[in-house]
């Protein structure tokens, strides 16, 4: 919601609207919502000229994000665009495409120490709570079709101070990551605000167990806190060698 001297401005979406009939649709909302107050502002991304030519007889401010920039290169390339929706979503490489699936069903799988699927990952990520091994496996998945598994160390896992038996025979497809104590009392505190899962104490305490347990092991870790998720998967992938079964 954003305000402009006072006034609402609440967004609201109309997805795929990608025939007449979803047009029309989309203009009797527009006109139902011009009824109860200010006139609706229309952001329209709409490429093909039937639909835009409905869309554009709302009771609204239509503008056309598109023909910005469309018309202008029309002109400049001495070409006209196709004007077809739809065009970058097709399946062009179907085997590209079920590695993706694969890889992704596998991650979301394992995740979290579900599943236990280990003999099938190329990569096993291991830390402890919200370092964030979760984001970095479905990322490795949909970009690179990477078969990735975590395991989040608990704290039983930590006074033991030994890899868990689950882990003992994959111990070459392990990969650990770390974060500040800053960082990550950051973001437990959001997740679970005053509470011992969020302390300085209970945080300083299972990373430090957590490190001891990557260095007993010769355990590759990487500290994720200035780190993206991008640049985590990339650096994953560059110390270990892991082949891409996709490029993105």
């Amino acid at each position: 919601m954003t305000q402009f001297e006072g006034q609402e401005i609440r967004p609201v979406t109309l997805p795929f609207v990608s025939t007449v009939d979803k047009a029309h649709e989309a203009v009797r909302r527009i006109n139902r919502a011009a009824q109860e107050g200010l006139r609706p502002v229309i952001f329209s991304t709409l490429v093909q000229d039937d639909l835009r030519a409905v869309v554009m007889q709302a009771n609204g401010l239509f503008l056309d994000l598109f023909s910005a920039f469309v018309e202008p290169l029309e002109r400049e390339l001495k070409t006209r665009a196709t004007h077809l929706s739809g065009r970058a979503h097709g399946i062009a490489d179907p085997a590209a495409y079920t590695a993706r699936i694969n890889a992704t069903n596998f991650s979301l799988a394992n995740d979290d120490g579900t599943g236990g699927d280990y003999g099938q990952a190329d990569v096993i990520l291991l830390g402890v709570s919200r370092v964030g091994k979760t984001p970095t496996c479905v990322y490795l998945a949909l970009q690179y079709g990477v078969f990735a598994a975590n395991y989040p160390l608990t704290e039983d896992d930590l006074e033991a101070g030994r890899l868990p038996a689950r882990l003992e025979g994959f111990r070459r497809k392990l990969f650990a990551l770390t974060i500040g104590p800053d960082r990550l009392q950051q973001i437990r505190h959001e997740r679970r605000p005053d509470s011992r899962y969020s302390s300085r104490q209970q945080i300083q305490y299972e990373l430090r167990a957590a490190e001891a347990l990557f260095a007993r092991y010769g355990i590759p870790s990487l500290d994720t806190t200035e780190c993206s998720i991008e640049e985590i998967a990339s650096r994953i992938l560059n110390t270990t060698g892991i082949e891409r079964r996709l490029r993105p």
